[in-house]
């Protein structure tokens, strides 16, 4: 393929999706990520785009949402690895809630094997992934049917969770900083977002490399609220990314990272961050940065002060 037609290609993605890695692009294009990124920066050169840690989003700073169909196909099997990880942080008979999304909708087929949970969503695709698991609760909120995600949201969502209290939290989204937290680029999906917040005691941020770095419309969880994140290894070359994540780390984000997919999503490869903070929330003075394999349980999370 010729740098015009890839380039015209990347462009094309881009402009479909919103946002789009690095690893994603040179997959389609069938070229090596060194290739992509020098595409990339003839582009951004002619104003066509944005490069963003690790990927390329629309010009003008802030990412628009993408739909469903499109985002269903992009970093899959970094998803289905995160989702592995994620699921090993939920115990029998525990009460959760589950945000809508792409990464979340692996997670639920996970939790479909965990008994005597309850499992609360705003998400049809979760509540379907969940809908035949034996031994699994599920509570849907109220609202009104968000198409492009398949998700119910309004104050008839939001009311639903008044009074309500689940241990965990697992949301994703479509921009994740140390700055300024989890953002997602909807109103309406933001603000039933933070309801699904206030319900849990602890949250847990599922987020795939691409996402690092990036900064939408509308905040969703900041920084200090989040408790845990689940994420994939950045790759050689995406240095931002990884100062992304030890800016997390260092704010006190205790950080999984989830290693190649497997049928099974596979195991983490462990590696550690510079400048390894303590864990500052007890528990045997861990670090903050905690690296899980899908097939090991991960620690407890500690409790955060809100």
């Amino acid at each position: 393929m010729f740098a015009a037609e890839r380039r015209q290609l990347i462009l094309e993605m881009v402009r479909a999706n919103g946002a789009v890695s690095l690893r994603e692009l040179a997959r389609v294009v069938q070229t090596s990520e060194v290739t992509v990124r020098r595409d990339v920066r003839a582009l951004e050169a002619e104003g066509l785009l944005d490069r963003r840690h690790g990927g390329a989003v629309l010009p003008g700073g802030f990412t628009r949402e993408s739909g469903f169909p499109h985002k269903s196909h992009l970093a899959t099997a970094e998803k289905t690895a995160i989702a592995e990880v994620a699921a090993g942080l939920v115990r029998e008979g525990e009460a959760v809630v589950v945000g809508a999304g792409t990464t979340t909708q692996e997670l639920a087929r996970r939790l479909a094997r965990v008994p005597g949970l309850t499992v609360v969503t705003n998400s049809l695709l979760v509540a379907q992934a969940l809908a035949h698991a034996n031994r699994v609760e599920v509570v849907m909120t109220g609202g009104t049917l968000r198409g492009s995600n398949y998700a119910l949201v309004g104050s008839g969502a939001e009311q639903s969770l008044q009074g309500l209290r689940v241990s965990r939290a697992f949301l994703s989204g479509s921009g994740l900083t140390a700055e300024r937290g989890l953002s997602t680029s909807n109103m309406l999906s933001a603000s039933v977002d933070r309801a699904l917040v206030q319900a849990a005691a602890e949250v847990v941020v599922l987020a795939d490399h691409s996402k690092l770095g990036t900064d939408t419309m509308f905040q969703t969880v900041p920084t200090d609220l989040i408790t845990h994140l689940v994420t994939d290894d950045p790759q050689s070359g995406e240095d931002r990314a990884g100062a992304e994540l030890q800016a997390l780390a260092d704010q006190g984000v205790q950080i999984a990272i989830a290693g190649p997919s497997a049928p099974e999503g596979g195991s983490a490869r462990r590696e550690a961050l510079p400048e390894q903070r303590r864990n500052p929330l007890g528990g045997g003075g861990g670090s903050a940065l905690r690296v899980a394999g899908a097939a090991a349980q991960v620690a407890d999370l500690g409790h955060r002060r809100r």
